[in-house]
Protein backbone atom coordinates (compact mmCIF):
# COMPACT_ATOMS: atom_id res chain seq x y z
CA UNK A 1 0.00 0.00 0.00
CA UNK A 2 1.21 3.46 -0.93
CA UNK A 3 1.61 6.21 1.83
CA UNK A 4 -1.26 7.95 0.03
CA UNK A 5 -3.74 5.41 0.33
CA UNK A 6 -2.94 4.53 3.80
CA UNK A 7 -3.11 8.13 4.90
CA UNK A 8 -6.72 7.90 2.59
CA UNK A 9 -7.73 4.85 4.21
CA UNK A 10 -6.81 6.25 8.11
CA UNK A 11 -8.79 8.85 6.67
CA UNK A 12 -11.54 6.80 6.25
CA UNK A 13 -10.95 4.78 9.54
CA UNK A 14 -10.74 7.97 11.60
CA UNK A 15 -14.46 8.64 10.19
CA UNK A 16 -15.73 5.19 10.65
CA UNK A 17 -14.08 5.22 14.43
CA UNK A 18 -15.74 8.22 15.44
CA UNK A 19 -19.08 6.85 13.77
CA UNK A 20 -18.95 4.12 15.60
CA UNK A 21 -18.30 5.48 19.07
CA UNK A 22 -21.59 8.11 18.61
CA UNK A 23 -23.54 4.85 17.90
CA UNK A 24 -22.20 3.22 20.76
CA UNK A 25 -23.47 6.11 22.61
CA UNK A 26 -26.63 6.60 21.08
CA UNK A 27 -28.10 3.00 21.43
CA UNK A 28 -25.94 2.17 25.10
CA UNK A 29 -27.61 4.96 26.61
CA UNK A 30 -31.34 3.91 26.65
CA UNK A 31 -30.33 0.38 26.95
CA UNK A 32 -27.98 0.95 30.07
CA UNK A 33 -31.25 2.86 31.55
CA UNK A 34 -33.75 -0.13 30.46
CA UNK A 35 -34.21 -0.74 33.80
CA UNK A 36 -35.53 2.28 35.09
CA UNK A 37 -37.43 3.43 31.75
CA UNK A 38 -41.25 2.02 30.90
CA UNK A 39 -41.71 -0.29 28.16
CA UNK A 40 -42.87 2.38 25.65
CA UNK A 41 -40.74 6.32 25.69
CA UNK A 42 -41.97 9.35 24.96
CA UNK A 43 -40.18 10.64 21.97
CA UNK A 44 -42.44 13.74 20.89
CA UNK A 45 -43.22 16.84 22.77
CA UNK A 46 -46.36 19.12 22.16
CA UNK A 47 -45.34 22.69 21.17
CA UNK A 48 -48.24 24.11 22.59
CA UNK A 49 -48.13 22.30 25.68
CA UNK A 50 -45.29 20.70 26.74
CA UNK A 51 -46.45 17.62 27.34
CA UNK A 52 -45.79 14.27 25.69
CA UNK A 53 -47.93 13.10 22.77
CA UNK A 54 -45.80 10.41 20.81
CA UNK A 55 -43.97 7.41 22.04
CA UNK A 56 -41.78 4.24 20.58
CA UNK A 57 -41.19 0.77 21.62
CA UNK A 58 -37.37 1.13 23.87
CA UNK A 59 -36.06 -0.42 20.95
CA UNK A 60 -36.89 1.70 18.34
CA UNK A 61 -35.79 4.87 20.28
CA UNK A 62 -32.62 3.42 20.30
CA UNK A 63 -32.27 2.05 17.12
CA UNK A 64 -34.10 5.31 15.09
CA UNK A 65 -31.41 7.72 16.02
CA UNK A 66 -28.70 5.22 15.60
CA UNK A 67 -29.89 4.27 12.21
CA UNK A 68 -29.72 7.94 11.23
CA UNK A 69 -26.31 8.34 12.33
CA UNK A 70 -24.75 5.20 10.81
CA UNK A 71 -26.38 6.63 7.32
CA UNK A 72 -24.81 10.16 7.69
CA UNK A 73 -21.22 8.85 8.84
CA UNK A 74 -21.39 6.26 5.61
CA UNK A 75 -22.43 8.95 3.13
CA UNK A 76 -19.32 10.93 4.71
CA UNK A 77 -17.00 8.28 4.89
CA UNK A 78 -17.66 7.04 1.12
CA UNK A 79 -17.03 11.05 0.29
CA UNK A 80 -13.60 10.77 1.75
CA UNK A 81 -12.85 8.15 0.39
CA UNK A 82 -13.73 9.02 -3.12
CA UNK A 83 -12.13 12.36 -2.30
CA UNK A 84 -8.59 10.99 -1.68
CA UNK A 85 -8.32 12.78 1.33
CA UNK A 86 -5.22 11.99 3.48
CA UNK A 87 -6.59 13.79 6.72
CA UNK A 88 -10.38 14.15 7.82
CA UNK A 89 -11.07 17.24 5.80
CA UNK A 90 -12.35 20.10 8.11
CA UNK A 91 -16.14 19.77 6.59
CA UNK A 92 -16.40 15.91 7.86
CA UNK A 93 -15.29 17.09 11.18
CA UNK A 94 -18.09 19.55 11.22
CA UNK A 95 -20.68 17.72 9.95
CA UNK A 96 -20.27 14.35 12.67
CA UNK A 97 -19.40 16.74 15.41
CA UNK A 98 -22.78 18.65 14.90
CA UNK A 99 -24.65 16.01 13.76
CA UNK A 100 -23.11 13.16 16.60
CA UNK A 101 -23.98 16.42 19.44
CA UNK A 102 -27.45 16.82 18.04
CA UNK A 103 -28.27 13.35 17.84
CA UNK A 104 -26.61 12.27 20.92
CA UNK A 105 -28.07 15.10 23.31
CA UNK A 106 -32.15 14.35 21.68
CA UNK A 107 -31.35 11.19 22.66
CA UNK A 108 -30.23 12.41 26.81
CA UNK A 109 -32.89 14.43 26.64
CA UNK A 110 -35.48 11.68 25.51
CA UNK A 111 -33.86 9.27 28.19
CA UNK A 112 -33.64 11.86 30.85
CA UNK A 113 -37.32 12.67 30.69
CA UNK A 114 -38.23 9.17 30.60
CA UNK A 115 -36.05 7.98 33.14
CA UNK A 116 -37.84 6.35 36.87
CA UNK A 117 -41.42 6.65 35.35
CA UNK A 118 -43.82 3.84 34.54
CA UNK A 119 -45.86 4.94 31.67
CA UNK A 120 -44.55 7.33 28.80
CA UNK A 121 -47.55 9.91 28.94
CA UNK A 122 -45.86 10.88 32.53
CA UNK A 123 -42.57 12.01 30.95
CA UNK A 124 -41.41 15.06 31.80
CA UNK A 125 -40.53 18.24 29.84
CA UNK A 126 -37.22 18.09 27.51
CA UNK A 127 -37.13 21.92 26.35
CA UNK A 128 -34.12 22.87 28.71
CA UNK A 129 -32.03 19.55 27.13
CA UNK A 130 -33.63 20.41 23.50
CA UNK A 131 -32.81 24.24 23.70
CA UNK A 132 -28.94 23.41 25.23
CA UNK A 133 -28.43 21.36 22.52
CA UNK A 134 -29.74 23.38 19.74
CA UNK A 135 -27.51 26.31 21.27
CA UNK A 136 -24.32 23.95 21.12
CA UNK A 137 -24.83 23.22 17.44
CA UNK A 138 -25.89 26.89 16.34
CA UNK A 139 -22.20 28.10 18.18
CA UNK A 140 -20.68 24.75 16.71
CA UNK A 141 -21.22 25.49 13.86
CA UNK A 142 -20.41 29.60 13.70
CA UNK A 143 -17.22 28.62 14.92
CA UNK A 144 -16.59 26.77 12.17
CA UNK A 145 -17.96 29.06 9.77
CA UNK A 146 -15.91 31.86 11.34
CA UNK A 147 -12.92 29.79 11.05
CA UNK A 148 -13.62 28.98 7.50
CA UNK A 149 -14.19 32.33 6.34
CA UNK A 150 -10.58 33.65 8.21
CA UNK A 151 -9.08 30.96 6.21
CA UNK A 152 -6.30 32.84 4.03
CA UNK A 153 -5.39 32.24 0.45
CA UNK A 154 -2.88 29.72 0.00
CA UNK A 155 -0.08 31.81 -0.79
CA UNK A 156 2.56 31.86 -3.39
CA UNK A 157 5.25 29.46 -3.88
CA UNK A 158 8.94 29.45 -4.71
CA UNK A 159 9.12 28.58 -8.11
CA UNK A 160 11.01 25.87 -8.73
CA UNK A 161 14.97 25.79 -9.74
CA UNK A 162 18.49 23.89 -9.32
CA UNK A 163 19.39 26.65 -6.21
CA UNK A 164 17.35 28.57 -3.82
CA UNK A 165 18.92 32.23 -4.64
CA UNK A 166 16.55 34.54 -3.38
CA UNK A 167 17.05 38.06 -4.34
CA UNK A 168 17.04 40.40 -1.70
CA UNK A 169 13.72 42.14 -0.73
CA UNK A 170 11.51 39.35 -2.14
CA UNK A 171 9.08 38.13 -0.44
CA UNK A 172 8.00 33.98 -0.53
CA UNK A 173 6.38 31.14 1.51
CA UNK A 174 7.13 27.96 1.71
CA UNK A 175 4.23 25.54 3.14
CA UNK A 176 3.93 21.94 4.28
CA UNK A 177 1.48 19.71 6.39
CA UNK A 178 1.11 16.41 7.83
CA UNK A 179 -1.11 14.72 9.99
CA UNK A 180 -1.32 10.81 11.54
CA UNK A 181 -4.89 9.37 11.10
CA UNK A 182 -4.30 7.19 14.12
CA UNK A 183 -3.33 9.82 16.15
CA UNK A 184 -6.55 11.06 15.61
CA UNK A 185 -8.56 8.14 16.10
CA UNK A 186 -7.32 8.09 19.55
CA UNK A 187 -7.99 11.44 20.61
CA UNK A 188 -11.36 10.59 19.37
CA UNK A 189 -11.96 7.26 21.14
CA UNK A 190 -10.68 8.97 24.17
CA UNK A 191 -12.79 12.54 23.53
CA UNK A 192 -15.93 9.89 22.98
CA UNK A 193 -15.28 8.35 25.87
CA UNK A 194 -15.47 11.22 27.99
CA UNK A 195 -18.05 12.51 26.17
CA UNK A 196 -19.88 9.21 27.48
CA UNK A 197 -18.75 10.08 31.24
CA UNK A 198 -20.27 13.54 30.77
CA UNK A 199 -23.45 11.83 28.95
CA UNK A 200 -24.32 9.33 31.55
CA UNK A 201 -23.59 11.66 33.87
CA UNK A 202 -26.32 14.02 32.63
CA UNK A 203 -28.94 10.96 32.21
CA UNK A 204 -28.51 10.50 35.71
CA UNK A 205 -26.68 7.34 35.17
CA UNK A 206 -23.94 7.32 37.02
CA UNK A 207 -22.79 9.48 40.71
CA UNK A 208 -21.92 13.14 39.23
CA UNK A 209 -18.62 13.23 41.04
CA UNK A 210 -17.12 10.09 39.79
CA UNK A 211 -18.08 11.08 36.29
CA UNK A 212 -16.77 14.29 36.11
CA UNK A 213 -13.24 12.35 37.21
CA UNK A 214 -13.29 9.96 34.41
CA UNK A 215 -14.83 12.94 31.97
CA UNK A 216 -11.46 15.41 32.61
CA UNK A 217 -9.25 12.58 33.23
CA UNK A 218 -9.92 11.23 29.44
CA UNK A 219 -10.54 14.89 27.74
CA UNK A 220 -6.76 15.58 29.06
CA UNK A 221 -5.04 12.96 26.47
CA UNK A 222 -7.67 13.27 24.19
CA UNK A 223 -6.31 17.18 23.54
CA UNK A 224 -2.61 16.54 23.85
CA UNK A 225 -2.99 13.86 21.04
CA UNK A 226 -4.74 15.78 19.02
CA UNK A 227 -2.64 18.52 18.86
CA UNK A 228 -0.04 16.58 18.29
CA UNK A 229 -1.85 14.45 15.42
CA UNK A 230 -1.25 17.07 12.96
CA UNK A 231 1.17 20.11 12.15
CA UNK A 232 2.11 22.44 9.51
CA UNK A 233 5.29 23.81 8.63
CA UNK A 234 6.20 27.36 7.37
CA UNK A 235 8.98 29.11 6.08
CA UNK A 236 8.80 32.75 5.39
CA UNK A 237 11.69 35.78 5.52
CA UNK A 238 10.56 35.61 9.04
CA UNK A 239 12.30 32.35 9.62
CA UNK A 240 10.37 28.62 10.64
CA UNK A 241 6.74 28.83 12.16
CA UNK A 242 5.90 25.89 13.34
CA UNK A 243 1.98 25.07 14.22
CA UNK A 244 0.38 21.85 15.83
CA UNK A 245 -3.30 20.57 15.84
CA UNK A 246 -6.06 21.40 13.69
CA UNK A 247 -6.26 25.25 15.22
CA UNK A 248 -3.28 25.75 14.58
CA UNK A 249 -2.20 25.77 18.22
CA UNK A 250 0.36 26.14 20.12
CA UNK A 251 3.04 26.90 17.76
CA UNK A 252 6.79 27.24 17.73
CA UNK A 253 8.55 30.26 16.41
CA UNK A 254 12.88 30.49 14.71
CA UNK A 255 13.83 33.77 13.94
CA UNK A 256 16.37 33.47 10.68
CA UNK A 257 19.18 34.57 13.57
CA UNK A 258 18.37 31.52 15.72
CA UNK A 259 19.10 28.87 13.12
CA UNK A 260 22.22 28.03 12.51
CA UNK A 261 21.63 25.61 9.79
CA UNK A 262 18.90 23.75 8.18
CA UNK A 263 18.65 20.39 6.39
CA UNK A 264 16.38 17.15 5.56
CA UNK A 265 16.85 13.88 6.59
CA UNK A 266 15.20 10.74 6.70
CA UNK A 267 14.13 9.91 10.36
CA UNK A 268 11.80 6.78 11.63
CA UNK A 269 9.61 6.19 14.79
CA UNK A 270 12.01 3.38 16.10
CA UNK A 271 15.08 5.93 16.17
CA UNK A 272 12.84 8.78 17.94
CA UNK A 273 10.59 6.60 20.08
CA UNK A 274 7.33 6.60 18.48
CA UNK A 275 4.88 8.82 17.36
CA UNK A 276 4.03 12.32 18.03
CA UNK A 277 6.02 14.85 19.88
CA UNK A 278 9.31 12.90 20.79
CA UNK A 279 12.46 13.70 22.94
CA UNK A 280 15.59 11.59 22.20
CA UNK A 281 19.43 11.90 21.26
CA UNK A 282 17.89 13.47 18.36
CA UNK A 283 16.76 16.60 20.00
CA UNK A 284 12.97 17.01 19.97
CA UNK A 285 10.91 15.30 16.60
CA UNK A 286 7.46 15.72 15.55
CA UNK A 287 6.98 12.83 13.79
CA UNK A 288 3.83 11.83 12.26
CA UNK A 289 5.15 9.64 9.66
CA UNK A 290 8.31 7.68 9.36
CA UNK A 291 10.74 9.29 6.26
CA UNK A 292 11.70 13.02 5.50
CA UNK A 293 12.01 15.66 8.26
CA UNK A 294 12.89 19.17 7.92
CA UNK A 295 15.64 19.27 11.07
CA UNK A 296 16.91 23.04 12.30
CA UNK A 297 19.56 23.20 14.31
CA UNK A 298 19.33 26.52 16.50
CA UNK A 299 22.15 29.09 18.17
CA UNK A 300 21.84 27.22 20.84
CA UNK A 301 23.21 23.60 19.35
CA UNK A 302 19.16 22.06 19.84
CA UNK A 303 17.81 20.47 17.09
CA UNK A 304 13.94 20.36 16.03
CA UNK A 305 12.46 18.08 13.31
CA UNK A 306 8.98 17.91 12.06
CA UNK A 307 8.13 15.14 9.32
CA UNK A 308 6.67 16.89 6.50
CA UNK A 309 7.28 16.85 2.95
CA UNK A 310 9.19 18.60 0.43
CA UNK A 311 11.95 19.23 3.57
CA UNK A 312 14.46 19.74 1.30
CA UNK A 313 13.55 22.96 -0.19
CA UNK A 314 11.94 23.85 3.58
CA UNK A 315 15.69 23.70 4.76
CA UNK A 316 17.43 25.48 1.45
CA UNK A 317 15.24 28.20 1.81
CA UNK A 318 15.84 28.29 5.80
CA UNK A 319 19.71 28.61 4.93
CA UNK A 320 19.22 31.17 2.23
CA UNK A 321 17.21 33.13 4.56
CA UNK A 322 19.98 32.74 7.27
CA UNK A 323 22.70 33.24 5.25
CA UNK A 324 21.10 36.78 3.69
CA UNK A 325 20.40 38.10 6.96
CA UNK A 326 24.24 37.32 8.25
CA UNK A 327 25.15 38.94 5.05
Amino acid sequence: MTDRAGRKSGAVWGVAGAGAGVLVLLVGLPSAASGRLPDRLATHWSAGSGRPDGSMPLWAAALFPALIWAVLTAVVALTVWRAGAGAVPGWAVATLGLGGVALVGGQVSVVRANLDHTDWHEAGSVTGWAVGTLVVVAVGGGAFLFAVCRKPAAPRSVEDGPTMDVPAGERFVWLSSASNPWLQVTSAVTGLLAVAAVVAVSAGLTDRTSGVVVAAVLALPCVLVLCGSSVQARVSERGLEVAFGPFGWPRRRWAPDGIESARAENRTPAQVGGWGYRLSGLGTTVMLRGGECLVVRSSNGREFAVSVDDAERGAALLNSTSVRRAG
